[in-house]
């Protein structure tokens, strides 16, 4: 089996390190030992995307605005691209500037043309900032920033996903939108603090592979009430 080749390494602002990995046409991205995404397990990415859609409380509104914490490897915002009506506009918060040009560079074929449709729009910032700053309030907001609510690459990541940061949010949907957030695996007590923060919560175990099988991982699906 040929070896795995480091391509390119990110510091994550705050702290922390990224890693991008390639083997044949596989890529992977790495925090530490603990592998974050891998090209060839993206169906949890997409479904994250596909369950929100699914799930949004009266119908697809009109021209629907969608906020998306991490950019990843593009399969969620290449999910969401394809389930969006032509007038949704979709915006991306990267904070680390290597995972944007590994997107335009070494995995742009992972990409497809997503990242030149006009709905799309890639930002260099925390989510957090956009969190603040959202008016008129989401009406998706998805959540896939490090490797869900217990956060590996960067402390300041908890933030997100505790009571302030889950408040934060909340404000920044509108009632009847929808909150998806992908982990890694389950997280009982997260999942509470969701349900404190003003939101009905779905759990949905989701295979990593395409095809549904494979590690499972969880998405909460939430509507804001």
């Amino acid at each position: 089996m040929n070896p795995w080749i480091h391509l390119d390494t990110a510091q994550i602002p705050g702290g922390g390190q990224l890693k991008l990995m390639q083997r044949g046409q596989d890529y992977s991205i790495m925090s530490g030992v603990i592998e974050l995404m891998n090209s060839r397990l993206y169906g949890s990415e997409m479904a994250l995307a596909n369950l929100a859609w699914a799930k949004l409380a009266g119908g697809p509104p009109k021209a629907p605005r969608m906020l998306i914490g991490g950019l990843g490897m593009g399969f969620t915002l290449r999910a969401a691209l394809a389930a969006l009506p032509k007038d949704a506009k979709i915006t991306v918060a990267e904070l680390v500037p290597e995972v944007i040009a590994w997107a335009r560079g070494p995995l742009a074929g992972l990409y497809g043309d997503s990242l030149a449709d006009p709905r799309a729009k890639v930002i260099r910032t925390d989510v957090v900032d956009l969190l603040r700053a959202a008016n008129p309030p989401y009406d998706l907001i998805l959540m896939d920033v490090d490797n869900g609510p217990d956060a590996l690459g960067r402390d300041m990541n908890d933030d997100l996903y505790n009571m302030p940061g889950l408040s934060l949010t909340r404000r920044a949907i509108r009632t009847g939108g929808i909150l998806a957030v992908w982990s890694a695996g389950p997280d009982a007590p997260f999942a509470s603090r969701l349900r404190r923060s003003g939101f009905a919560v779905e759990e949905h175990r989701v295979g990593a592979s395409p095809s549904g099988k494979g590690p499972r991982h969880v998405i909460w699906v939430c509507v804001a009430k």
